[in-house]
């Protein structure tokens, strides 16, 4: 008789990065049906940036960004989190025509606690996380201790470090001005 021993991890719940970003059809709209589908399809969000108003990355040639970083908490793993969120983005009407290009709604998983994933469809700690000031100055805002996995660096000394010289500024105070 042979036995087979078998390892089972079983996880309450995983604490997830998330960054949202619109730029088309009422964005600020956008990012509150966005949390809405979010809380009832992930779990609860626990926590959330202001929102910033971001120059558009990578083609400059559209409207700016709204952006926000939420932290959700939720019993699913990432893949799944990853499959919803895509589904999120379909509902609401995104098209993936033009990289970098306008959108109705953009959801990336920035981390999941401090698991690395290195799936084809699916990577963790978001690859440009380091690069990209429009999703480092909110996550400073929430966690700015938040240690990345991978370059054993805060988001603070990223954030520091990144060269980025696009505007993000609060979404409030830029609407004033």
């Amino acid at each position: 008789m042979v036995t087979l021993a078998v390892q089972i991890h079983f996880v309450d719940s995983i604490t997830y990065y998330l960054l949202l970003g619109s730029n088309i059809q009422n964005p600020f709209i956008q990012l509150e049906k966005a949390k809405g589908r979010i809380i009832q399809m992930l779990g609860p969000i626990e926590k959330y940036s202001l929102i910033y108003l971001t120059d558009a990355w990578g083609n400059t040639n559209q409207p700016p960004f709204l952006n926000q970083v939420i932290v959700v908490r939720s019993t699913l793993m990432p893949e799944k989190i990853l499959v919803y969120t895509q589904q999120i983005e379909f509902e609401m009407g995104r098209k993936r025509e033009a990289k970098w290009g306008e959108r109705i709604i953009d959801i990336d998983l920035l981390y999941a606690d401090n698991l690395v994933v290195g799936l084809p469809q699916l990577t963790i700690p978001h690859p440009e996380i380091q690069n990209r000031k429009f999703t480092l100055v909110p996550l400073c805002e929430i966690a700015p201790n938040l240690r990345h996995p991978l370059l054993k660096k805060t988001n603070l000394e990223m954030l520091a470090g990144c060269n980025d010289l696009l505007r993000v500024v609060p979404y409030k105070l830029a609407a004033s001005t």
